[in-house]
């Protein structure tokens, strides 16, 4: 089957009339009209337009600050990474959200903001021309409108997880109209929850193209949307349930692959394995295709090394200790220390000299840390073992790790990374939007909140159980753990182990961590949950002792929960009464 292909997009971009780079209310550009495109080849082209934007990167701008890999909001301020990179002075703007002294001219809400508005706008148009077409049947004209609307749900709830009250754009809304000057003085959730609705029930289980979504792609994302009401709504997570257990038992892939895990925990990051049973939906990344890279994954372009192979730029997104400690495991059991893993920091090599000796913590380990986490003295894929200060930009500035999801092997270079691209980080690698772990652990939490805490231990343990095969572990035969590269253990929950909610939800949420790590999904499950001041502000009280700049740093509550309305955004909604529609989010 053959994978959807974004390169279609670059030649309709420059053809439309819609505006690939601004806001909701740009006026239309371009030499092509309606007539032109209202027939079955027009609109599917369109169609495949606004699936591109499924990365988050713009045609012309944007990148790593509107990627929906959410390395910036998701990881960096989810207390999972640091900016990185040379120093203070290198990306500002990150550094600013990290730190969260975030303004409204911040350009990474600017972007994150327009691209995403620029996704809505595109699937709008799928909508209205697909409607002034005659030569599309009924039923391809309800599949085409399914997938238009996904992708209007996927680009606003994108969006709100980030700004909270946003305006929700529908086909209706138009510049000829005159009616796009929209406030955001209401949540939309129930607008987000009827476009993936429409979805699930139009969509066909198998799709031509493995990038489509698929009716359980539109379900899932229909399930996340209600757990992201859930936390004081139990009848969300009541609602939720059912759609859960649809997609553990019956949910296929759009290639029609029975949904299930990866037997190697690694191949969810591997370009070679992706669109497996594991990969509920992604965006597609390609390379070598004649884009010049830029249909790689090119959000996550700066998250490499510097001056050196893989990826030859910039390295940032650098992992935190408070992240790293969360692997180490109880000697005796192999399960998480959930209360007391940050109390004695795992041991690396942060300040020690190239040449200076340098054994690896030797203390138990869930081995998913080092397919997550490049660390000293331990194989960084096939590249060798990583040499720590030698291989990190800046380590008293951005830390002794380096991160590893995003990274090809080195047998993959120029097959999977763009030999056209001005470095080697362009690559095939998709943006996991929603694996199937994820869903078992959503599947956990709803058990916990409606259903039945055993059932949600089950789920857990089946992730857990994947992370503990032997198999699929770091090796190292030279090394002081040999055959394996660290001292892993980890074991599954025992029946009887989870004896009430408040410990249950404690193991679901650290299990995210570990599963999820460096996913872009960490904040966000902080807010959902509303504990992102605790969390985050107890984060800081450490990690400020290893890195200087989180001195005085402070999550305010009420406030960081979402990030500030570009103030350039804000002064575009204002209509001929020259009054801005939009309002700027509380603190701001």
């Amino acid at each position: 089957m053959k994978s959807l292909n974004t390169l279609t997009c670059l030649a309709f971009c420059s053809l439309i009339f819609l505006n690939c780079n601004k806001n909701l209310d740009q006026p239309p550009i371009g030499a092509v009209d309606e007539s032109t495109l209202a027939n079955k080849k027009g609109v599917e082209g369109l169609l495949i337009g606004a699936y591109s934007l499924l990365d988050g990167v713009g045609v012309s701008f944007g990148w790593w600050g509107s990627t929906t890999s959410n390395w910036i909001f998701g990881s960096i301020i989810g207390s999972e990474a640091y900016t990185g990179g040379r120093d203070e002075n290198d990306l500002p703007a990150i550094t600013q959200l990290e730190t969260f002294n975030g303004s409204p001219q911040n350009p990474m809400v600017y972007v994150k903001w327009s691209v995403m508005y620029a996704g809505i706008q595109r699937a709008n148009e799928v909508i209205r021309v697909m409607r002034k077409a005659s030569d599309i049947s009924k039923a391809d004209q309800l599949r085409i409108e399914a997938e238009a609307r996904f992708l209007r749900g996927f680009y606003h709830f994108e969006a709100m997880k980030i700004f909270n009250k946003i305006p929700y754009v529908d086909e209706s809304i138009t510049y000829k109209a005159g009616n796009f000057y929209l406030p955001n003085d209401t949540l939309i959730w129930g607008a987000i929850e009827n476009d993936f609705r429409f979805a699930s029930e139009n969509l066909p289980a198998v799709m031509n193209a493995v990038g489509r979504a698929n009716k359980y792609a539109a379900e899932a994302f229909l399930a996340k949307t209600l757990l992201f009401q859930g936390r004081n709504n139990s009848g969300k997570f009541t609602a939720a349930r059912p759609l859960l257990e649809d997609l553990i038992n019956n949910g296929v892939t759009a290639g029609g692959i029975k949904y299930n895990l990866l037997t190697n925990y690694h191949d969810n990051f591997n370009p070679e394995t992706k669109n497996s049973s594991e990969s509920v939906f992604a965006a597609q990344a390609s390379v070598n295709d004649g884009a010049e890279g830029i249909n790689g994954n090119i959000g996550e372009l700066l998250n490499f090394f510097m001056d050196r192979d893989p990826g030859r730029c910039c390295g940032n997104f650098q992992p935190t200790q408070f992240l790293v400690n969360h692997f180490k495991t109880e000697a005796l059991t192999g399960l998480p220390d959930l209360d007391n893993f940050n109390t004695i920091p795992v041991k690396n090599d942060e300040g020690l000299l190239s040449s200076d000796p340098f054994t690896p913590y030797n203390g138990p380990l869930d081995p998913r840390l080092d397919w997550t986490v490049g660390r000293r003295g331990i194989p960084y894929l096939d590249w060798g073992v990583h040499a720590g200060t030698d291989w990190i930009r800046n380590q008293p500035w951005g830390g002794p790790y380096s991160p590893m999801k995003n990274v090809y092997a080195q047998s993959q270079q120029a097959k999977f990374t763009d030999k056209s691209f001005w470095s080697t980080a362009a690559t095939a690698l998709n943006i996991n939007l929603i694996r199937f772990a994820d869903v078992l652990l959503w599947a956990a939490e709803v058990e916990i909140e409606v259903g039945d805490l055993d059932k949600a231990r089950q789920y857990v343990n089946e992730v857990r159980q994947r992370a503990a095969n032997p198999a699929a572990w770091v090796v190292n035969s030279t090394g002081p753990f040999a055959p394996y590269a660290a001292n892993y253990k980890i074991n599954t929950y025992p029946p009887g182990s989870w004896i009430d909610k408040d410990f249950a939800r404690k193991a679901v949420r650290y299990e995210r961590m570990l599963e999820l790590a460096m996913e872009g999904h960490r904040f966000f499950d902080l807010v959902r949950w509303g504990i992102a001041d605790q969390e985050i502000n107890n984060y800081l009280l450490k990690e400020k002792t290893f890195r200087s700049y989180l001195n005085n740093v402070q999550f305010k509550k009420g406030v960081h929960e979402y990030f500030p309305i570009s103030q350039s955004q804000i002064d575009l909604s204002a209509g001929p009464d020259g009054i801005p529609k939009l309002k700027q989010n509380p603190g701001y």
